[in-house]
């Protein structure tokens, strides 16, 4: 393929009738393909409906230490979650705090606490400082940049590169300016381009000097058992080289199983030092009596520990490595060598990520709209939904079927197409 900056003008002005004429087919077939959020589809979900029936007496609501599920209790969750998250995070089982079904609502509680009450009981509310600042690598997760808009923390952007964040910029950051609290990090298949942190980016987490004593790292650690392939992304272990340094206070990391059994009825946890565990719970003692523990039963008798896990999760890659293979194979075909757009390719995880031509983003988005396929809005993916660069789309192939997936992808490169002449032109 000839790049289309190589192309003569005319020759570009006929390409774009043509690809108009498909684009103008697409738009009369009505379609309504949603693409915005990266959800799990029915025949995923189906997977895991014989968990409802392993709860169904009052026999089988009790825990190995005959612990009955119904009732009050176990503010930090089952012994038996406990156990298979700390599996699942490479931690130890006292280090975990189980939830409800949603990492995002342990993620926003504890922003929350950090404001009202301090990062630990040394330190000062967040809430009461002139400012606090986050750092925010990028492109990255469009719901943990709504939560600091929220709260008012100012956002600096960190550029991402194939081992991680630019650690080299973070750590110049945070040895001078107290006011940097944390960094939200998505370290296994980042949401969205798929990224793994390299061991180095990792021991330099650890590792790093902070002015801020109550410096924190959510490492939400959303897709840590989601693989595509047998040959899997390797994540090092942040809490245990942390601990080599004595920084695993600085260390908090989320995860659920909302992409392994259902979204809205999973169970999440949340794993950091045994301080912070006896301090969290000291304020959670006053907020709840406990999360549904039934649930969390449910999902210990059904996927038991980390290899049911792994097993239950080859399941789901059986279902997605073809979806991911179309976006990829299609993308390939359509696009490649044209000089107009890039692509990751990730090994797991539930995006993949695309950059157009700069200033190219919001006009395919809208553009694609038009045709009946609607993407997560430009911009999502940078703080206050703005890329500087009007680059960046998000892609989520998981939720349509096969034969929606490849429409709005054939849809999605007509668009980058006519999008890149008119740049061009």
């Amino acid at each position: 393929m000839i790049k289309y900056s190589e192309i003569d003008k005319n020759d570009l002005l006929e390409l774009k009738k043509i690809l108009y004429s498909k684009y103008n087919d697409f738009k009369v077939a009505n379609l309504k393909l949603d693409m915005t959020r990266g959800k799990p589809s029915s025949e995923q979900l189906d997977l895991s409906m014989d968990m409802l029936e392993c709860v169904s007496s009052s026999d089988s609501s009790k825990t190995e230490a005959n612990f009955d599920c119904r009732n009050y209790g176990l503010l930090d969750g089952t012994p038996e979650i406990k156990a298979m998250f700390a599996e699942m995070l490479e931690v130890e089982q006292n280090e975990v705090i189980a939830g409800g079904n949603s990492s995002l609502n342990m993620m926003y509680d504890m922003i929350a606490r950090c404001f009202i009450f301090g990062a630990s009981s040394e330190s000062e509310p967040w809430g009461k400082l002139p400012e606090t600042k986050f750092l925010c690598p990028v492109p990255g997760y469009d719901r943990h940049f709504a939560i600091c808009e929220q709260f008012g923390i100012k956002m600096i952007p960190i550029e991402m590169d194939t081992e991680g964040p630019d650690m080299d910029t973070i750590e110049s950051l945070v040895k001078d300016d107290d006011s940097i609290k944390g960094i939200w990090c998505n370290p296994k298949y980042s949401n969205p381009n798929g990224i793994t942190y390299s061991d180095k980016v990792v021991d330099r987490f650890a590792a790093m000097q902070t002015k801020a004593s109550d410096f924190r790292i959510f490492w939400d650690n959303a897709y840590v058992v989601h693989d595509l392939y047998n040959t899997s992304d390797s994540l090092k272990n942040l809490m245990s080289e942390s601990k080599k340094h004595g920084t695993e206070d600085r260390v908090l990391i989320f995860a659920s199983t909302s992409k392994i059994t259902f979204p809205s009825a999973g169970v999440a946890a949340m794993a950091c030092s045994i301080k912070n565990v006896e301090y969290i719970k000291n304020i959670l003692s006053i907020q709840t009596i406990g999360s549904d523990k039934l649930n969390q039963l449910r999902h210990t008798k059904f996927l038991k520990n980390i290899n049911g896990i792994k097993s239950h999760m080859q399941k789901h890659a059986k279902i997605l490595k073809p979806k991911f293979a179309i976006v990829t194979d299609t993308l390939d075909a359509e696009l490649n060598n044209l000089g107009i757009a890039s692509w990751s390719r990730p090994n797991g995880g539930y995006f993949i990520s695309l950059d157009t031509l700069e200033g190219c983003a919001k006009a395919v988005i809208s553009m694609a709209k038009e045709a009946g396929v609607i993407i997560t809005p430009a911009g999502s993916t940078y703080p206050y939904k703005n890329d500087p660069s009007d680059r960046n789309i998000r892609i989520a192939p998981t939720f349509p079927t096969i034969e929606e997936l490849q429409k709005a992808i054939d849809i999605l490169c007509i668009c980058i197409k006519i999008v890149s002449i008119d740049k061009l032109l």
